[in-house]
């Protein structure tokens, strides 16, 4: 006899391949007309599906455990950000990291810095009873950006090289305090700064960083070298071409996870290295493969973290007030990256106004790697932050569900913000102009009825916005 299978795996594939057929019908007039980002979207369908209708059920997925939820989410952002970080890096011109080292130094070197600094500041000017050393560790985690935005072309080459790299460089700025925190912490004995600092230079930067980057060039340079030889020997066909890229992607996530290296900075510079010369990406520039994994991957991150985000801990938790929580995420998207960027975009050529300054350093949203780096906190509070019978440090602890709570907040404030800021201001032009135009033309349909003559018409509603579009990115 025929049964229902109401089995999760079902429910899953129905809800998500049915939001991405709808999304996809009316994604031009979404995207291109009322400018809405899809990972605004994305994300509330994954409330609607998730919360509110218990369709897709994280908890359940993980066996109900916290800890194997913990790792499904760590994993799923591991594989999108290597994916997006190759392409990132295919998309970018020849050279580009070599050609415009100057301007990303300022924005890797002073700007994460910065922006770092300030995000810590006001964790710990906001979060009650929490010293700066461990806000230190929550801002690490939303120092780095997502390239969610389309600028015009130089800006966006240059956004795009900034989130690529510094999605990667998150790891010195997160581990200095975590390693702090281990040995001269609340509860924390035996230990001394110095060895925090030199764990910090030697497996922070050393085996992390200069070894992902240098396996990273390695592996996009051997298969560029080799895809070309295969595509002169006539070896390799249409089809395995294109799919290249996402083949060494995730090689490079699984090869450069197992020895333990930072899998996310070795994706980006793998993918610029595979591209050095321009030859892959122009070889598939009329192909749309790479866009349609980007976009399918923000989708199914996006609609996963409308489901598995903590939305009860917001307004029910331990650690900070709800009116607090609201003005933390007001003041980070205001403070973290605008002043910063506005004071040095004098110094990056492709930044040539202080309108672009404001309107680049607004857009640096928090996303995917935030999550990415709160789950490699949770592991290592988890598994290294230990008393001495090999439990758990209460600071740890703290710090844990502190991070959870602040982290996921600007995650999902940033992605709310950030997708609405765009339409909103294209609002904002738009009534205000037709609702002049209207009384305008009313004036004057009078003014004729009495027979007078008509003024000059003043600019076209079309051309005024052709005007604002020039100052405004565009929503991705």
């Amino acid at each position: 006899m025929p049964t229902l299978g109401l089995v999760n795996f079902n429910i899953v594939c129905a809800t998500l391949g049915g939001f991405i057929a709808l999304f996809g019908l009316v994604s031009f007039v979404v995207k291109e007309k009322f400018y809405l980002s899809e990972a605004l979207l994305s994300l509330l369908a994954g409330v609607l599906f998730g919360p509110a209708a218990n369709w897709i059920r994280p908890t359940e997925y993980a066996l109900n455990d916290e800890v194997n939820l913990e790792y499904i989410n760590l994993y799923f952002t591991r594989v999108v950000l290597g994916v997006q970080l190759v392409i990132a890096g295919i998309q970018l011109p020849p050279k580009y990291l070599k050609t415009e080292w100057r301007s990303l130094a300022y924005l890797l070197g002073p700007g994460m810095v910065v922006m770092w600094l300030i995000t810590s500041m006001l964790v710990w000017a906001m979060v009650p009873n929490l010293t700066f050393l461990y806000a230190l560790a929550v801002g690490a985690c939303v120092t780095p950006t997502d390239p969610s935005i389309q600028f015009d072309l130089e800006r966006e080459k240059i956004v795009i090289a900034e989130s690529g790299v510094n999605d990667g460089l998150g790891y010195p700025f997160l581990f200095l305090p975590l390693y702090l925190i281990t040995c001269i912490g609340e509860g924390a004995h035996g230990h001394t700064a110095g060895k925090a600092v030199g764990l910090w230079f030697y497996e922070t930067w050393c085996y992390q960083i200069f070894l992902s980057t240098a396996y990273g060039f390695a592996c996009g340079w051997f298969a560029k070298k080799l895809l070309h030889w295969a595509e002169e020997k006539k070896y390799v066909d249409r089809e395995s071409f294109l799919v290249f890229a996402l083949a060494l992607a995730l090689f490079v996530v699984g090869t450069d996870g197992l020895i333990g290296s930072d899998d996310v900075l070795a994706c980006f510079i793998a993918g610029n290295a595979f591209t050095w010369d321009d030859w892959f990406r122009v070889q598939t520039a009329d192909d749309s493969l790479q866009p349609t994994i980007d976009m399918l991957l923000n989708v199914a991150i996006f609609v996963w973290f409308g489901a598995v985000c903590p939305w009860h801990m917001f307004a029910h938790n331990d650690v900070i007030p709800i009116y607090r929580l609201i003005a933390l995420g007001i003041l980070v998207l205001l403070l973290r990256r605008p002043p910063i960027i506005s004071l040095m975009h004098y110094r990056i050529h492709q930044i040539e106004e202080w309108r672009q300054a404001i309107v680049v350093g607004f857009f640096g949203p928090i996303g995917v790697s935030a999550i990415f780096y709160l789950y490699i906190s949770q592991e290592y509070l988890r598994t290294q932050v230990l008393d001495d019978k090999g439990n758990q440090r209460e600071d740890a602890a703290r710090l844990s569900e502190i991070m959870m709570v602040v982290i996921w907040f600007l995650v999902t404030c940033s992605i709310i913000v950030h997708g609405l800021t765009i339409p909103l201001v294209k609002l904002g032009i738009k009534v205000p102009r037709t609702l002049s135009e209207a009384i305008e033309r009313g004036s004057q349909d009078d003014h004729s009825s009495g027979g007078g003559r008509p003024g000059p018409p003043g600019p076209s509603h079309e051309e005024t916005l052709e005007l604002a579009n020039k100052n405004l990115p565009q929503s991705a």
